[in-house]
């Protein structure tokens, strides 16, 4: 086991009281987790404050505390180390204790509001496919090589990720690729990771729940390009305008991506597609399975990212043009009988429904687009008429419904979801609580050659009630559907 004063070495200390001399057994942020010997770091959080659980994981184990504020009475045998920063401190801990696994391996972050998914998830089927072993950290899963592990955030705690680091590097990872939140950036979740590259997707309006104003969530993302080393890389995108904001102080070295500027990586498209997208890149040109403009910028995103990490450009063209998209993202099915196209989405943005509904615009020859979508519950309420507003906007029928409306009641949503509506938008609208009710009414309205998109749960397998998760899948209901329909 490590000893105290040898994890503490990066942690800005205030003041310490007991011996650093201690072997430490492992680091927790959760109270009930502490055990013999463990570090227990008091954070402040968002719902609890780790402070008043000190004792509480005392009583389960734990010798060292780590806290801001220092307690009125502390207990014989417990060393008690204050920080000025307790969830910086989680990190660099973590790191340390597992013997900085990110200095290992070749850790990428994508950020931005849109498109993280997928490209996170094609980097790593990208370099695993041309013969490296990688890890991937990400909203639908995790992978320590061919090892899957489900995800429960978008990015997990501090310490959570320094022992998925660790278990990617003991099983051979040379390459790991990860989304960064604005969540995970603000609250010092990637405290202690060496980054050897950051990218940048797009920034629309997103968590403002959370951030409160957007030129604090454009700061917050910028913050993670601000503390690249300088033998890291920086990618962004030049065409979304805040793109060069992430550049200005960081020091990585600065690349750009583009379809419409001179860049790095320039891209442009020559076909758009429901087979697939034909784009010129770097003068070459490749077909791609993905559909749609803004998989098209996904797709230079990941080949910049692949050419900066020192792969071969064609290599990376040939393998890239046989890759599908991440789960949830624009999949597809298809009634067998009335060749009904389904869509299933993770658009959950107003950006990223009119990025969906444009694509489908861009494709379609005639056919009526009916669009199932709704907003989740204790999250930001200023985008639920925007999402009405876009869907109706871009659809020929609209069908309102629940996302996850978690503590809240769904009926309030749709009613927030409302106010963004013109009298003309409401004479296309039809408003259904129930998701599966609100799929299978969609599909019933569709005729033959129809696209019904719905919108919102991408690639999640639940639906969030009251504090319960029961099982949904949107996929599954549309397949389900269009079953009952060919019958």
């Amino acid at each position: 086991m490590p000893l105290l004063k040898d994890i503490l070495t990066q942690v800005q200390v205030t003041e310490v009281a007991g011996t650093t001399g201690r072997p430490v057994s492992g680091i927790c942020l959760d109270s009930r987790q502490a055990a013999a010997d463990s570090v227990f770091v008091a954070v402040r959080g968002v719902a609890a404050d780790g402070h008043a659980f000190i004792d509480k994981a005392i009583g389960q184990g734990a010798g060292v505390i780590v806290c801001e504020i220092m307690p009125a009475e502390k207990k014989e045998g417990i060393t008690y180390v204050q920080v000025s920063d307790s969830r910086a401190a989680a990190g660099l801990l973590a790191s340390a204790f597992y013997d900085h696994p990110s200095r290992g391996m070749k850790v990428v972050g994508i950020t931005g509001t849109n498109g993280k998914t997928t490209t996170a998830t094609l980097l790593f089927g990208l370099f695993e496919a041309m013969g490296e072993r990688c890890g991937l950290l990400s909203t639908v899963q995790n992978h320590i090589h061919d090892q899957v592990i489900p995800a429960t955030h978008t990015t997990p705690d501090a310490v959570s990720i320094q022992q998925l680091l660790a278990r990617m590097r003991d099983a051979g990872c040379t390459y790991v690729f990860m989304e960064v939140s604005s969540h995970a950036i603000h609250q010092q979740r990637i405290a202690g990771i060496r980054f050897a590259g950051g990218v940048f997707t797009n920034i629309t309006h997103d968590h403002l729940d959370y951030h409160q104003t957007f030129d604090e969530y454009i700061r917050v993302k910028k913050q993670f390009f601000d503390q690249l080393p300088a033998d890291a890389f920086a990618l962004v995108n030049a065409d979304d305008k805040r793109g060069m904001v992430m550049l200005q102080n960081t020091a990585a070295a600065k690349n750009t991506y583009s379809l419409r500027l001179p860049a790095t990586f320039k891209g442009k498209v020559l076909e758009n597609n429901l087979t697939g997208l034909i784009m010129m890149i770097d003068g070459q040109e490749a077909h791609f399975r993905m559909i749609g403009t803004f998989n098209a910028y996904n797709l230079l995103a990941i080949y910049g990212t692949a050419v900066l990490l020192g792969a071969e450009k064609m290599q990376a063209l040939s393998v890239l043009s046989n890759l599908r998209g991440a789960p949830g993202r624009f999949e597809t099915y298809l009634s067998q009988r009335d060749k009904i196209l389904g869509i299933v989405d993770y658009a959950h943005t107003p950006d990223a429904l009119l990025n969906v509904l444009g694509t489908i615009s861009q494709l379609r020859s005639g056919q009526q687009v009916i669009t199932v979508a709704g907003c989740g519950g204790d999250r930001d309420k200023a985008k639920r008429p925007l999402m009405a507003e876009v869907a109706c906007t871009h659809s020929d029928r609209v069908i309102l419904t629940s996302d996850n409306p978690r503590s809240e009641d769904p009926e309030a949503i749709l009613d927030d979801m409302e106010r963004g509506l013109t009298p003309a938008h409401r004479r296309k609208v039809l408003r259904i609580a129930d998701r599966r009710e609100a799929i299978k009414t969609a599909c019933t309205l569709a005729q033959p050659g129809d696209i019904v998109l719905v919108a919102g749960k991408g690639h999640e397998t639940y639906q969030e009630i009251k504090g319960t998760k029961y099982p949904f899948d949107d996929g599954k209901i549309l397949t389900e559907t269009f079953e009952l329909l060919n019958k």
